[in-house]
């Protein structure tokens, strides 16, 4: 078992905050300008143009090269290849250009290109209205993609591309943490396990697969337990499964009672602090005398790298504009301080599994 880690206290200050003069006000231009030079960047991606530079190699290619292998014209490249120097996608010695191994990040990786595409078709035109948001609590940028109060309503009908960038996002980062966490949730042979917010049904899947003798009660809104069913149903492992429709944010809706273990994987985020509170008070309830919460998530303050804090740390915006208006990616003592309100106490941390999770174990206080 990997052991827990303090919350890292460089995350308080990332590296250009330690700039002066000339180099900080070179970073500041970078913010001024950086939805110019993602756009840029992705479609010089997307187009084809950072592909062509990778099969030039070292010698790279010019413009009237470039020019007549693809489909832009020498201007469209000028303006795509300009920028794409100026990000350091790119390098040009003489009148040739070449990828650089940033270019080649986001030509070749897939974490990369995750990011990049849910920024864009789910994130980018909502962020628009990220000051009202802000202001008023409320998902506003929501309506770029569909009329519903939170984006949880609509996910299974998001128009594309939309859809297939927000499923990739969200199954990349916890889906890889899946596999490693299984094994801990299983030591303690639960015989009842519960799945809070059961997304697709992966997890759930993860679980009746692991052990014939599990039960599982899967917890969601109607229209995602509908994809759930089909998933299991899918493995032929329907039967022992529950399928129990709830409204999350009905605070007075308790939850099924006698549960082993409860699950909340990538949950939490998409609440506000007072309903992850009535979260809490209920999944205590709900547990069996020797039974534990798990909670599954990104906490930006046990990272290892800064890289990953600051993916996470952008995230919150999208859950401000697009997803519920008033949840974030939170910081694990703010996660450990509103479960202490509810009567659970921290049993057990584990950190760095899948890319960037901690597993965080609860139990009911004596």
């Amino acid at each position: 078992m990997k052991p827990a880690h303090e919350p890292a206290e460089h995350l308080t200050e990332f590296a250009p905050a330690r700039l002066r003069g000339l180099p900080a006000r070179f970073e500041a231009q970078k913010i001024a300008f950086g939805p110019v030079v993602f756009q840029c960047v992705r479609v010089a991606w997307k187009s084809g143009l950072l592909a062509l530079l990778d099969q030039a190699g070292k010698e790279g290619a010019s413009i009237s090269e470039l020019g007549n292998r693809g489909e832009l014209s020498v201007y469209a490249l000028s303006v795509l290849l300009e920028t794409a120097l100026s990000a350091g996608v790119v390098r040009r010695v003489g009148e040739r250009y070449s990828l650089t191994r940033v270019g080649d990040n986001v030509l070749h990786d897939e974490l990369t290109q995750i990011n990049i595409d849910y920024v864009h078709d789910v994130c980018y035109q909502g962020l628009f209205a990220l000051d009202a948001c802000l202001r008023e609590e409320k998902p506003l940028g929501l309506k770029t993609l569909g009329n519903w109060p939170t984006i949880y309503e609509g996910l299974s009908v998001l128009p594309e591309p939309a859809r297939t960038s927000w499923f990739n996002f969200d199954h990349y980062y916890s889906d890889s943490a899946f596999a490693q966490a299984l094994p801990h949730v299983f030591a303690r042979k639960p015989r009842r396990v519960m799945d809070v917010g059961a997304n697709t049904g992966k997890w759930s899947l993860h679980c009746l697969r692991q052990d014939p003798e599990v039960h599982l009660t899967l917890l969601d809104l109607p229209i995602q337990l509908a994809q759930a069913r089909h998933t299991l149903a899918d493995a032929g492992l329907l039967e022992r499964a529950e399928l129990t429709p709830i409204d999350i944010l009905d605070f007075a809706t308790p939850f099924p009672e006698g549960m082993d273990a409860i699950w909340m994987s990538q949950f939490l985020t998409c609440f506000s602090d007072e309903a992850i509170g009535h979260i809490f008070r209920r999944a205590a309830a709900s547990l069996a005398p020797e039974g534990s919460l798990w909670i599954l998530d990104t906490f930006w303050d046990r990272q290892q790298y800064d890289i990953a804090s600051y993916c996470l740390i952008n995230t919150s915006p999208y859950f401000t504009a697009i997803a519920s208006g008033n949840s974030k990616m939170y910081e694990s003592s703010a996660i450990i301080a509103l479960a202490s309100g509810q009567g659970l106490s921290l049993a057990e941390t584990v950190d760095d599994l899948g890319i960037c999770h901690s597993l965080l174990r609860f139990e009911r206080k004596a």
